[in-house]
């Protein structure tokens, strides 16, 4: 099942990352960007084929993909039409010139209208924005598959089981002793199974509710009316003070009234708002570690080389994804409550893969989308003042920190693929 989990679960990331860039591709020849190629992996081709202009392949390194379109930088300004005057002989003049001699190589005679970078300031924000939306959507999905199709376990007014013996929170998982006292609810006879329709007269609607009440009747006698096999029984119980998790903060123990059970948890569907709040949650989340990154990923550093604990809450690549989703769907959870951890945890993983490519910095998505932008707002300028419309934003001048960014992206990915094999992130020990 582990196996079976994480070949699901990888197939199902790739799938996010190809309709990931499905999205690109499609915006771009809605606005008329011609694209040569689009790929699912790096490296060698597994397997190509061609429709009309575009070529679509699988290759053999599946940890992302891109969709190559013509014209992605600009020419300078006073170049010959499809050629490139050399600049000077600087390091990282030579490199810009070479990326824009590659990027020519692809413009064909007919291309004039049909490069990313003649487009309209709000197609190429457009276009680069398609990637990262479809991994939104995808979320969304994701999200609502688990939340509204599944639901969320939500304690009820049954009770799931009795615990025979009074034991502080303190020491939870240790048997029952001939010197510790039975609990109240089995000194007052409760079952698993009875449903309590009363509090000392009034009506128990909410687990919520009734648990509120037991922990403010430390010590005193409470009449408790209960349904059991159909039938209503009427019972009295004493709960007693003990120490108990605390509801706002359960790291932390409290004194209060014990009854002695837990409830039956049932899936419970969510609605809409629901799963728009678990978004906003995600995207305040998702904000809080992209701030803490760096540390995180001194983190993974040493639990990759120095034997440090891996943290649960920090970054994880697609193996260390793929290796949760396995022993998600081979742990002991049942089926329901599989299906919804597993299409949760695709949720977060996609929101995370749009957030990320959101960030504006080449070659991310969010490089471009600020690019284009900042090309909509110099053009915004020129309209109101009269002046002509300024070229392209060059792109291209940003290359060097785009090759410095580029190389610390395939670093954390290594990194994170190393980490995720030797030191990886267990739902369980």
């Amino acid at each position: 099942m582990t196996v079976l989990g994480i070949v699901l679960f990888f197939g199902l990331l790739m799938a996010s990352i190809a309709l990931h860039e499905l999205g690109h591709l499609v915006f771009a020849k809605w606005c008329g960007v011609r694209c040569p190629q689009y790929m699912v992996g790096f490296g060698p081709t597994v397997r190509s084929w061609r429709r009309g202009e575009t070529e679509y392949g699988v290759k053999w390194i599946p940890f992302g993909g891109y969709v190559r379109m013509i014209g992605m930088l600009p020419p300078r300004a006073g170049d010959p039409e499809g050629s490139l005057r050399r600049s000077s002989t600087g390091r990282f003049a030579q490199l810009i010139d070479s990326a824009r001699e590659s990027a020519l190589e692809e413009v064909g005679p007919g291309d004039g209208n049909r490069v990313f970078y003649a487009k309209p300031w709000w197609q190429k924000a457009l276009i680069s924005f398609a990637g990262p939306l479809m991994n939104f959507v995808l979320a969304l999905v994701f999200l609502g598959a688990a939340l509204m199709g599944i639901g969320v376990r939500e304690p009820s007014t049954t009770i799931g089981t009795v615990a025979a013996c009074v034991v502080p929170a303190t020491e939870t998982g240790r048997a029952c002793t001939p010197a510790d006292a039975p609990t109240p609810a089995a000194a007052a006879g409760l079952r698993p199974g009875d449903r309590v329709l009363e509090f000392n007269g009034a009506p128990v609607t909410a687990y919520r509710q009734f648990q509120r009440l037991i922990r403010e009747s430390a010590g005193r006698p409470v009449a408790l009316r209960v349904e059991r096999d159909g039938k209503t029984l009427d019972l009295t119980a004493m709960p007693i003070a003990n120490q108990v998790n605390d509801l706002a903060h359960p790291e932390k123990t409290v004194t209060a009234g014990f009854l002695g059970i837990t409830p039956v948890r049932p899936f419970v569907r969510q609605g809409p708002g629901d799963v728009l709040a678990q978004f906003g949650t995600m995207a305040a989340v998702t904000v809080k570690a992209f701030a803490r990154l760096p540390e995180k990923m001194v983190g993974v550093w040493n639990a990759s080389f120095h034997h440090a604990e891996r943290d649960v809450n920090g970054p994880v690549g697609i193996v260390g994804a793929s290796r949760i989703g396995g022993e998600v769907l081979a742990s002991h959870e049942e089926a329901l409550g599989k299906a919804a951890l597993f299409l949760m945890i695709l949720g977060s993983l996609n929101f995370g893969i749009a957030a990320f490519n959101l960030v504006p910095l080449l070659p991310l998505d969010g490089g471009n989308i600020a690019g284009a932008l900042w090309e909509g707002v110099k053009r915004g300028f020129a309209a109101v003042t009269g002046r002509p419309a300024p070229a392209p934003v060059d792109v291209a001048k940003a290359l060097p920190l785009t090759y410095i960014v580029g190389v610390a992206l395939v670093f954390m990915g290594l990194l994170l693929v190393y980490a995720d094999l030797v030191n990886p992130i267990r739902l369980r020990g």
